[in-house]
């Protein structure tokens, strides 16, 4: 490590990027210790808003998608670096939405249609969003992309995620955590946006419940310490709320893991929207926000297991049809 900083850089009022960009200029220079703070944008730039409805997805300038805060400059970061971000603290703003965007999805073939659900979060404090008298769901506000600049000669798309970070959308990006990127550039160059304020592993509809966050990171600087990808150091429990009521599981079952996958997603989809009296979109959304895919098996070849995992301890007693 560099010697440490004592500083705080707020960032919430740069102008954002849409792009993974080595020729921007750093908004801020920090060095090792510094925090950044910053107030990030919902994924579409403030094009939804609280009132918006299903047929307002289908004018989104898809340019705008992916805001991004930064980059910062690291002072001393140089390839083969390792830059820890320490998130101090992430915190909703009072509302989220979740999305069904055509041709989007891991089952983009069965919801070809585009579908809204504007959450209400209330206080920033609050814990749980309900989902009609459906579901409660938890809060566990995380920033689904956070990456260094990658090595790249022009400018890039924010999806995919890569080996310097990025669009990782890891629900476990949560306040407490650290994660640890591998520097490609001089710099490093952190960017910062994607709010999150509860996601299923997997993200299966393509959004998680999409919402500005308030966040807090302290910087750190690994001079002595290269990784090949991002790496997490997470506090337990992962499900809090839920880890010790019931849940259950679909599973695909196959060669390819993608099927598997879709497999277990649209069993999990027909029998929550079976047993509890929804739409079958309903069910895709709340499986997006709350259900989480684990690969089960991955050894006994030729075929492997993709289960989806849903917590019943989110239902309420009156829902179950």
């Amino acid at each position: 490590m560099t010697s440490m900083g004592t500083r705080t850089v707020d960032v919430s009022d740069c102008t954002p990027h849409h792009s993974w960009d080595p020729g921007l200029a750093p908004v801020a220079v920090v060095v090792d210790g510094d925090e950044v703070h910053a107030t990030l944008r919902e994924i579409t730039d403030d094009q939804l808003s609280p009132d918006a409805t299903s047929a307002d997805l289908l004018a989104l300038d898809l340019s705008r998608l992916y805001p991004l805060l930064g980059p910062v400059e690291v002072e001393g970061a140089q390839p083969g670096d390792t830059l820890e971000v320490e998130i101090l603290s992430a915190s909703h703003r009072g509302w989220g939405f979740t999305a069904v965007l055509p041709g989007m999805g891991l089952l983009q073939e069965d919801f070809p249609d585009p579908y809204l659900h504007i959450w209400d979060l209330g206080e920033p404090s609050n814990a749980v969003a309900r989902f009609g008298d459906i579901a409660a769901v938890a809060l566990r506000p995380f920033p689904g992309t956070v990456g260094v600049c990658p090595d790249v000669a022009a400018p890039a798309p924010i999806m995919p995620p890569g080996h310097f970070g990025g669009n990782i959308d890891c629900r476990d990006v949560v306040a407490g955590s650290r994660l640890f990127l591998p520097v490609q550039v001089p710099g490093a160059m952190l960017s910062i946006g994607d709010g999150h304020s509860a996601m299923g592993d997997g993200e299966v509809c393509v959004t998680a419940i999409e919402s500005p966050l308030d966040v807090a990171l302290r910087l750190r600087l690994h001079k002595d310490r290269s990784i090949p990808g991002p790496q997490l150091l997470v506090r337990g429990p992962l499900h809090p709320g839920t880890e010790a009521g019931e849940w259950y599981v679909t599973m695909g079952v196959g060669p390819d893991l993608m099927a598997a996958a879709k497999d277990a997603t649209r069993a999990l989809v027909d029998w929550t929207a079976s047993r509890y009296a929804i739409t079958p979109v309903e069910a895709y959304v709340l499986a997006s926000v709350t259900a989480h895919l684990r690969i089960t098996e991955i050894v006994d070849a030729p075929n492997w297991v993709v289960s989806a995992y849903l917590p019943l301890g989110i239902f309420s007693s009156r829902s179950a049809g």
